[in-house]
């Protein structure tokens, strides 16, 4: 880029900080005229934003409305007095954030259970109780409450507080009735027997 292209640039950003800031302010005071154009140019800016770090992606288009409705949700934590651009860029990195870690989460999850059920294929048949493994029944024979935080934390990848966050109960919870959970597992695979 050039300096007159550099100062262009800048200018536009100014001009688009004022705008943006301008509208949302009429948007807080209920202009909704205003804050539906502040949401149409914001959607076309994220959506430029997250092309240009992540390339054409199948999930753009989510995280463009993920951000448009965290927007919406924390419209009112905007002060317009301060510059708008920050507000918007931590709220887009925070939800490509999130859609990272969710496909991720996700990935793992799917990974996991091919795994299992490699594994599973493999030992064919040995015994009923092979057979109920494979069948999905010996997570059923646990307890609810140790299967979901078994589930949560063992299967799908979540941590122990976001287990706890989703259980609405404390880590330590969580971490106890994993452990309860796997030693009743444990108890079962070392007996053969069938839940």
């Amino acid at each position: 880029m050039s300096a007159t292209e550099d100062t262009d640039a800048i200018d536009r950003g100014q001009a688009d900080n004022a705008r943006w800031s301008s509208l949302m302010a009429a948007a807080q005071s209920g202009g909704e005229a205003e804050y539906r154009q502040l949401l149409n140019e914001l959607a076309a800016v994220i959506r430029r934003f997250l092309l240009s770090r992540f390339g054409e992606q199948h999930f753009i288009d989510d995280c463009v409305q993920e951000t448009l409705i965290a927007i919406h949700r924390a419209r009112h934590t905007y002060d317009p007095k301060k510059p708008f651009r920050p507000w918007l860029f931590a709220i887009v990195r925070n939800k490509a954030i999130d859609l990272f870690r969710q496909r991720r989460t996700r990935t793992r999850a799917v990974e996991r259970f091919q795994r299992e059920q490699g594994v599973l294929a493999q030992a064919g048949g040995e015994s009923a109780f092979r057979e109920e493994i494979a069948a999905g029944r010996l997570l059923d024979s646990l307890p609810a409450s140790q299967r979901e935080a078994l589930v949560l934390t063992r299967i799908i990848g979540f941590s122990g507080a976001e287990a706890a966050e989703r259980l609405g109960i404390s880590e330590g919870a969580v971490k106890l009735r994993v452990h309860r959970a796997v030693s009743t597992l444990r108890r079962m695979l070392e007996n053969d027997d069938p839940p």
